[in-house]
């Protein structure tokens, strides 16, 4: 079943009102109160016509032309004069096209009922202005707010993606130069890594271009990774990780975790002095936390290609993903580097 588009919804609701105004003699009859006879109804319908005629008066002309334009007198000034011009024509009508019944008496003193009538219907006229007034301001104000929600939507999925394929790139870097550098060391082993990292960059070019992911399919994704970058590592280096061995299927957004271990092993390891690695992700009512800790060996000035860009889009992607719902903190303390992740995927 298709929804009523937004763009009619408004004029129903403008029908119905309406409707609801120009029925009201059917709502008000009973066995003292007949049905009215059709001059009576005619009567009756002048003053909603009037009030028809001063509410999208204002509706589509005045306000924007006017009160938009902050031309505030003027709008005051030409409401004024519409309603003195309508009041004054449903007045006319009223005393000569369609006269009360033969049965009522004449008016002994037609100027003060005259008087009465304008003064008893101006405020009436002012109400409809203000009503016309509020429903355009609220419906420009609801219209401009779907635009900018739409606009917003946009952006943050442009940026979304941008930050992605920023990532990839990245990622494929490091992977090569450590495939690069295990063909000089083992070439058997070497091709059985490229078989391997044709199933990562399936994950990153593929799957990863989902909005989320399977958290099984994350993990088994940082496994493989963690294992790649293992082969390179000299003796000296201790690398320890503590993934799920049966981690759930909770959706959760793709290559969150890359740019940790990433930097810890870019910045963790030293090959001269022993380094430490370690990766400890978990996932508690909801609660997925990851914890990396490393050796802490800075690049020189020269050697800060990349520096700090992985962190920067990983902060842009969780205030734009899970915005309120994640902690974030990373430093270095003396020698060791400690990046911490927590994330609320559901509802304890």
């Amino acid at each position: 079943m298709r929804a009523f588009p937004m763009k009619y919804s408004g004029w129903l609701v403008h029908l119905t009102a309406w409707a609801v105004v120009l029925g009201m003699p059917l709502f008000f009859t009973g066995p003292n109160r007949p049905l009215m006879t059709g001059a009576e109804y005619l009567r009756f319908l002048i003053v909603p016509l009037s009030f028809m005629a001063v509410f999208y008066t204002n509706y589509f002309g005045l306000i924007e032309r006017y009160l938009f334009s902050r031309r505030l007198g003027r709008f005051l000034g030409c409401n004024l004069l519409l309603i003195g011009a309508v009041m004054i024509l449903t007045h006319l009508v009223f005393r000569y096209i369609l006269p009360p019944d033969s049965v009522h008496p004449p008016m002994v003193r037609p100027w003060q009922h005259t008087v009465r009538f304008f003064a008893g219907n101006a405020m009436l006229y002012l109400m409809v202005v203000s009503a016309s007034v509020a429903i355009r301001m609220t419906g420009g104000w609801y219209k401009a707010e779907t635009e900018r929600q739409r606009l917003e939507h946009s952006h943050t999925k442009a940026e979304l993606q941008n930050l992605k394929s920023q990532l990839n790139p990245h990622f494929l870097f490091n992977t090569l130069n450590n495939i690069y550098s295990l063909i000089q060391i083992d070439p058997p082993r070497a091709q059985q890594v490229v078989h391997e990292l044709s199933r990562l960059l399936r994950y990153v070019l593929y799957d990863s271009s989902q909005a989320t992911v399977p958290l099984n399919a994350e993990i088994d994704f940082l496994k493989d990774y963690i294992e790649l970058m293992r082969i390179r590592q000299p003796h000296h280096v201790k690398v320890f990780v503590a993934l799920p061995d049966e981690p759930s299927q909770t959706p959760i957004a793709p290559l969150l975790f890359i740019s940790l271990v990433e930097n810890a092993f870019k910045h963790g390891v030293s090959n001269e002095m022993p380094s430490h690695i370690t990766i400890d992700l978990h996932e508690t009512d909801g609660q997925l936390n990851c914890t990396i800790k490393n050796s802490y060996f800075p690049k020189p000035a020269s050697d800060r290609s990349g520096s700090g860009i992985g962190l920067k889009n990983l902060s842009k992607r969780l205030e734009m993903i899970y915005p309120g719902r994640y902690r974030f903190q990373y430093g270095h303390d003396d020698d060791t580097y400690t990046a911490s992740l927590s994330l609320q995927l559901r509802d304890s």
